[in-house]
């Protein structure tokens, strides 16, 4: 029997308990975007460099776990060379090329490049790489009609245009099909005529108009920061939308064009949309399959909320509870009585996962109310869902019009008394609480005046 190689770590050791920690992490990520459509945008410079190899190995990687792939790149720098060679200049206004037709061959030709290259590297199937058996179709082909841009404060724009229509079900038959399908920044008319488009907005228009679950920039900067040069790991489309008209000439030029694009995305249908850092190895998958990611993740809301619970969510609920039941934390539940009590429940939801649940049990005769099941994910407990479940509880305890709010503890009695909560009896339950009260477990009461 051939021995391993000294190389491989033993399957004790701290890297592969890492390994085998981070797949289980990601499984419930491949779960849910098995089947989904993502569109995955980048500009000509991220093409140029060597590197852009692992991102071809991530976007395989991607591919072959399910995920339907739009493909959408730029090719900026590569006009520009080509440019340069032939002695012409650029011409930009508003940070968009002024296209004329001299500059229109030339981004014909460097699409064409780009293009090529990304389908030569998206075929590779090399024994030993991370390719290795991949047998990827790609398609490409006139899926955008495009517009004359026209004339924008007094510049004619020439062959510049915009996105008039997305061929949706042409792309979503090759989608269908197995394929990975690639769109270049370029657009055709009914007329015949040939027009250059940015990548952030074709990219948009992909993701809008076939209902993508996501849409991802690789940017130059490592996502968006705020005015303290802290980097936002979510934004909510209001906030991004304030940002961008208090500290949009602050931003990086590469934010000021992909941060409005991910916001009008949102804003009609996509569920996120990312701007991660294109020269961090692996951005991509740390970006969609770790909980904090890497970069700036956009939502039309807030990516944390509270919501009532459903009978959908017994089995989040109740991850997070049976660990805290077993510490003897809180009471046991079965899923049967959980499953019957749901409607009493309030979850706190991160990016469609559930990390926090509690309950609000109602005695309206004696005109009070149990804070019960009170639980928060060990990731998310110093970012205070656990106050904000226990505000919603009062809340709605107010609306029921009652007077007091009671909780029984055995863990976490200062917890309580820092959030208004006085020290009470037995005497203070309603008299159905007292007669099912556990005088073995000796749960500590704690009263809250409404």
């Amino acid at each position: 029997m051939a021995a391993k190689p000294e190389a491989t770590p033993p399957a004790n050791s701290a890297t592969m308990r890492a390994f085998v920690h981070w797949i289980r992490a990601a499984a419930p990520y491949v779960h849910a975007f098995r089947g989904k459509t993502f569109v995955i945008a980048f500009g000509g410079e991220v093409v140029a460099e060597e590197t852009f190899l692992n991102v071809v190995h991530d976007l395989n990687l991607l591919h072959s776990l399910g995920i339907h792939l739009v493909v959408v790149h730029g090719c900026r720098p590569q006009v520009e060379a080509i440019l340069a060679q032939q002695g012409f200049q650029s011409r930009y206004a508003h940070g968009v090329r002024v296209t004329d037709a001299d500059a229109m061959d030339c981004v014909l030709e460097a699409a064409g490049q780009v293009r090529a290259r990304i389908e030569a590297l998206l075929s590779l199937g090399l024994a030993g790489s991370p390719m290795a058996g991949s047998r990827n179709r790609v398609s490409s082909g006139n899926y955008i009609t495009a517009k004359p841009l026209g004339i924008v404060d007094g510049v004619d724009m020439l062959h510049t245009g915009e996105v008039r229509r997305v061929d949706t079900e042409a792309v979503q038959q090759r989608l269908d099909d197995g394929d990975i399908v690639l769109i270049s920044p370029i657009g055709y008319s009914p007329t015949g005529e040939i027009f250059n488009l940015t990548v952030e907005e074709v990219a948009t228009q992909v993701a809008v108009r076939c209902s993508a679950m996501k849409l991802v920039f690789l940017i130059d900067a490592d996502g968006v920061r705020n005015g303290r040069r802290q980097l936002l790991t979510d934004l909510s489309t209001h906030d991004a939308e304030a940002l961008l008209a208090k500290k949009g000439e602050r931003l990086t030029q590469d934010v000021r064009l992909c941060l409005p694009a991910a916001v009008r995305a949102c804003n009609n249908g996509v569920m996120r949309a990312h701007l991660i850092p294109r020269r961090l190895d692996g951005a991509l998958l740390l970006e969609l399959f770790t909980r904090d990611g890497v970069g700036t993740m956009v939502s039309a809301r807030a990516l944390a909320h509270l919501r009532n619970a459903t009978i959908d969510d017994a089995a989040g609920i109740l991850a997070i509870i049976q660990p805290l039941e077993e510490q003897g934390v809180l009471v046991r539940r079965s899923r049967e009585r959980l499953e019957a009590e749901i409607e009493r429940f309030v979850v706190a939801e991160y990016d469609n996962h559930i990390i926090g649940c509690a309950a609000l049990y109602a005695f309206p005769d004696e005109r009070v109310g149990e804070l019960a099941a009170l639980a928060v994910h060990p990731d998310f407990r110093r970012e205070g869902y656990g106050e904000a479940l226990m505000k919603e509880i009062v809340a709605r305890a107010r609306k029921l019009r009652l007077q007091a709010l009671f909780v029984l503890t055995t863990r976490t009695a200062h917890w309580f008394l820092e959030r208004g909560f006085r020290p009470g009896g037995v005497g203070d339950l309603p008299q159905q609480k007292q007669a099912l009260y556990n005088w073995q477990r000796k749960s500590q009461v704690y009263v809250k005046p409404l």
